[in-house]
């Protein structure tokens, strides 16, 4: 069950909506009181500063205002403010300081008396102080001010407000947030679980399909049914579906034409052997079997050249030897190699190359060996007396070499596929790798091999860096 991702989803959406839950309950709430609580004692300090103007100078000494001049400015006060306004007188003595009421405006007296932290501490500091205190009808907010005379406190006026409505407010939203609590984590666990599970379901799919394409299955892609990330992976497996399927059938095509191309010359070659080894044959036809056996001989040497090469290729081990060539003086060596097979396809090579030398930066091996895969494939792909034209020179900071035959052309489907390993586009038996080798060694020296084609017209372009 731990393994499973469906139940993982589901509870990470629930862990993460208790998490917030009771972030809000053990953090928000308890937050929300305490600046609601400082709230009410700024404005009673406010009210304590600005109020309590009309009872200081009835309490100075030498003032002629009775007691009951004083209550009535101490009533007054309350009434200006709203809050309890109560005034306490100073007393000192052996054993520190203390405090009498002296008017109330609530008319409780002393028998409703306060402790009156925060009046003890203006008492002693001869500083506004404010602070909560705790009564019998629940917790009261306070905001001392002392009076001094002579650069002594004489008397506190504390200002204070019961503050139980916000106690009981936040513990009413506090009991929300439980209960609105429980019906989150509840909408969450069931929620979380069905979007766990549809996305569990569709990379179910996703496994199957892939056990299907381990089978050798490629014939069912995937519906794509959204456009998020599983769609996009949908999306992803469906073309390398497509493109295993391609590799699989090509392959599938090379082992039935690297089977014959193997299988005839070996078996030509058994053949002459044979024949070669009959005391009474004729010089004449020694010679001529001769010359089979050393054409089926190339044919088999070129085929695993090609594999070879392929191989080191796809595992990147073909280690590349650049160095400056005129790649003018190249094309002509490489053409010249040619000059039998022209003559028996009855052929000819016509050569154009810029007049000034054309330097490029290339291992000189590799690009010959483009240069005589694209030749050769002229050659085999076109019928007698066809005409190549090679042109080689510089463009845009490149060197480019092409290489046109006037055969038929090819098809625009085989175009696409032209230089797919094992990939042949006509009837001409062949591995179908020349091509594949070549556009792989042009990107290796950081060039392009492209193609383009029309009826009676096909052209291969090399570009390198110059």
């Amino acid at each position: 069950m731990r393994n499973s991702l469906r139940n993982r989803l589901a509870f990470v959406f629930f862990a993460i909506t208790l998490v917030a839950i009771g972030a809000l309950y053990l953090y928000v709430a308890p937050g929300l009181r305490a600046r609601l609580v400082n709230e009410r004692m700024r404005e009673l300090a406010t009210a304590a500063q600005h109020d309590s103007f009309q009872i200081v100078p009835a309490i100075r000494p030498g003032s002629s205002d009775s007691v009951t001049v004083v209550r009535s400015n101490v009533d007054a006060a309350g009434l200006a403010s709203g809050d309890r306004v109560t005034l306490l007188l100073v007393t000192r003595t052996a054993g520190g300081v203390q405090l009498s009421v002296q008017a109330d405006s609530t008319k409780l007296g002393a028998a409703a008396a306060l402790p009156f932290t925060p009046a003890y501490r203006a008492a002693l500091t001869g500083r506004p102080a404010t602070g909560t205190e705790r009564s019998k009808s629940g917790t009261v907010a306070e905001a001392a001010v002392p009076v001094l005379s002579g650069g002594r406190v004489t008397d506190v006026i504390v200002y204070s407000s019961p503050v139980s409505d916000v106690v009981h407010s936040v513990s009413i939203v506090r009991q929300q947030i439980i209960v609105a609590g429980g019906i989150a984590l509840l909408l969450a666990l069931v929620g979380g679980y069905l979007v766990a599970r549809a996305l569990a379901l569709r990379v179910k799919r996703l496994e199957l399909a892939a056990e299907e394409v381990a089978a050798g299955t490629f014939e069912k892609p995937i519906p794509i049914d959204s456009g998020d990330e599983l769609g996009q992976l949908a999306v992803a497996f469906n073309q390398m579906q497509r493109q295993l399927a391609q590799l699989e059938s090509a392959r599938e095509k090379f082992i039935a034409t690297a089977s014959h191309e193997l299988r005839t010359p070996i078996f030509s070659l058994g053949g002459f052997v044979e024949l070669l080894e009959d005391e009474d044959l004729d010089e004449d036809t020694r010679r001529r079997f001769l010359e089979q056996v050393k054409d089926q001989v190339e044919r088999l040497r070129k085929l695993s050249v090609d594999l070879l090469d392929l191989s080191k290729l796809e595992s990147g081990s073909l280690e590349l030897r650049p160095e400056e060539v005129d790649l003018g003086e190249l094309t002509r060596s490489v053409s010249g190699e040619f000059e039998p097979a022209l003559a028996q396809h009855d052929a000819h090579i016509e050569l154009r190359l810029a007049s000034r030398s054309i330097d490029v930066q290339c291992d000189p091996v590799r690009v010959a060996q483009i240069m005589r895969i694209l030749i050769d494939n002229a050659l085999t792909h076109t019928p007698s007396g066809t005409r190549i034209v090679v042109t080689a020179g510089h463009d845009d900071g490149h060197a480019r070499l092409a290489v046109r035959d006037d055969g038929q052309g090819i098809e625009a489907v085989a175009l696409e596929r032209i230089f797919e390993p094992f990939y042949t586009g006509d009837d001409v038996q062949g591995s179908g790798l020349g091509l594949a080798i070549a556009s792989e060694l042009a990107e290796r020296m950081n060039g392009r091999l492209s193609v383009s084609s029309a009826p009676g017209q096909t052209v291969f372009t090399l570009e390198i860096p110059a």
